[in-house]
C-alpha cells in the first residue's frame, strides 16, 4: 500500500483572520507538511509589519497552533525587503520546501507579485481561499469558529469603536456598506487568538486606543499622509 507524502511548504503568516482561515483550511487536509509560519517583523517596533501584532503575541499564536514561528525582522528601509525575503526562500528551499501559502482573497497584483518573485525559485504559490468573494470568505470564517479581534482600522473607513470588538456576525451586519466585508482593501486588520485551529486561546490585553498617521510615497511621487487607529496590548 503506497503512503501518501506530504508536501513541505511554509505558511505566510500574518496573524490576522485570513491568514487563519486559510491555514485551518490546510491543516484539515492532508495535501501539505507546514513546517513554519513565515512572518515579517519591524525590526525596531517588534511589531508585525501589517497587522501591528506585537512579536511575543506572534510566538503564542505559533505555540497555540503548534506550527515554528519564522520571523523575518525588516528594517524602515524597503528596498532590503525583497533580499530578505529571497533569503527566507531560500533557507526553505534547501530544505526541500516547495510550496509557499498564502491568504489572500482576490488581489491579482498581489498574488503575481508573489509568483513572480517566488516561480524562479521553484516555489508554487498556494492560495487557500483565492477567488472567494468577502461573503463566502467571512461566512467561511465565521463557520470555523475561530475568534478574532479587529486592532487597526483605516481612520477614514472605520473610528475607533471598531477597536477591539470581535469579528461576528453581530459586527458584520453593521460594517458601512463601502468597507469590505473582509477588510481587504486595508479598511481593518484582525488579531485572531482562539478557536479553530488553536490548541488553546491565546492571553492578551488590549491596553489603549492610539491614533496613528504614517507617510507614504506614490508612485506619481506625491507624498500623501494615511491615519489609523491601533490596539495598543500590554507588554
Amino acid at each position: 500500500m503506497s503512503v501518501n507524502k506530504r508536501k513541505k511548504a511554509v505558511f505566510n503568516w500574518s496573524g490576522g483572520k485570513d491568514s487563519s482561515l486559510a491555514l485551518y483550511k490546510v491543516l484539515q487536509q492532508d495535501e501539505f507538511e507546514v513546517v513554519a509560519l513565515l512572518t515579517t517583523v519591524n525590526e525596531e517596533t517588534e511589531l508585525s509589519s501589517m497587522h501591528a501584532i506585537p512579536f511575543l503575541l506572534l510566538m503564542k499564536q505559533a505555540e497555540s497552533i503548534g506550527i515554528p514561528l519564522y520571523p523575518v525582522f525588516l528594517p524602515k528601509n524597503l528596498p532590503v525587503y525583497e533580499q530578505r525575503m529571497l533569503d527566507a526562500a531560500n533557507h526553505f528551499k534547501a530544505q526541500g520546501v516547495e510550496h509557499f501559502i498564502f491568504g489572500d482573497i482576490y488581489l491579482s497584483d498581489v498574488r503575481k507579485y508573489r509568483e513572480d518573485h517566488l516561480h524562479p525559485l521553484g516555489i508554487e504559490v498556494v492560495e487557500p481561499i483565492w477567488n472567494l468573494n468577502s461573503n463566502e470568505v467571512m461566512q467561511n470564517f465565521l463557520d470555523s469558529g475561530i475568534k478574532t479581534k479587529i486592532i487597526v482600522t483605516d481612520a477614514s473607513k472605520l473610528d475607533e469603536s471598531f477597536i477591539g470588538q470581535d469579528i461576528d456576525a453581530e459586527l458584520i451586519a453593521r460594517m458601512p456598506s463601502e468597507v469590505d466585508l473582509c477588510g481587504e482593501n486595508g479598511e481593518y486588520h484582525t488579531f485572531a487568538y482562539a478557536g479553530g485551529l488553536f490548541k488553546h486561546s491565546v492571553e492578551f490585553e488590549i491596553t489603549e486606543t492610539r491614533q496613528m498617521s504614517y507617510e507614504f510615497k506614490l508612485e506619481n511621487g506625491e507624498e500623501k499622509t494615511y491615519h489609523y487607529w491601533q490596539a495598543i496590548f500590554a507588554t
